[in-house]
């Protein structure tokens, strides 16, 4: 890891639920947990994988961070809403008709995305019709990438509850000058 300063932020007492619902790229799943270990959010993984995440897989992929994610598992979604009763559900689909900085958010609450080749059932984003938001884009593309998505609206949803209005330097000497690391972050 990179020595020198990094900028933190303290982590809410009621960490946010990030849900993916049958994810199919690990790639994308390893760039959720890492946001995910980043912000001190739990990971939720609902339903069939499209790959392993038994510790051989994990540590093949290279995911030093791992045992830096609050992972969970479900069968699927009901599932998890008995395991996090009190986790308001806000659904992100790219034909979501709601922006999602129009959502009011608290903390505890689920963020849900679906899986990379189709999102969210369309039977499931009519259970929460009033739930379901969407990202705004400025250009023609279909959907943004699952792993965006989620960084986009979890740092959103930081900073709207105030979990990024206290920033502070850890690693910095008393001076202030971190040395020449101070560039890496």
């Amino acid at each position: 890891m990179p020595k020198g300063q990094k900028l933190r932020a303290p982590p809410l007492e009621t960490p946010l639920h990030v849900v993916l619902v049958e994810p199919e790229i690990p790639p994308n799943t390893g760039a959720v947990a890492r946001t995910c270990a980043a912000t001190k959010s739990a990971l939720h993984l609902v339903g069939k994988l499209g790959f392993r995440i038994d510790e051989q897989a994990v540590r093949r992929a290279g995911l030093d961070y791992w045992h830096l994610v609050d992972l969970h598992t479900h069968p699927d979604l009901d599932a998890f809403v008995q395991a996090q009763p009190d986790a308001r559900l806000h659904l992100f689909a790219a034909g979501g008709t709601k922006s999602y900085l129009e959502m009011e958010a608290r903390p505890g609450d689920a963020l849900v995305f679906g899986k990379e080749s189709v999102g969210l059932d369309p039977a499931l984003l009519a259970r929460y019709p009033g739930q379901v938001y969407g990202i705004p884009t400025l250009g023609g593309v279909r959907s943004l990438n699952l792993s965006n998505a989620v960084a986009i609206v979890l740092y959103e949803v930081l900073r709207k509850l105030g979990a990024l209005d206290a920033p502070y330097l850890e690693g910095a000497d008393a001076l202030g000058d971190a040395g020449p690391d101070a560039r890496d972050v």
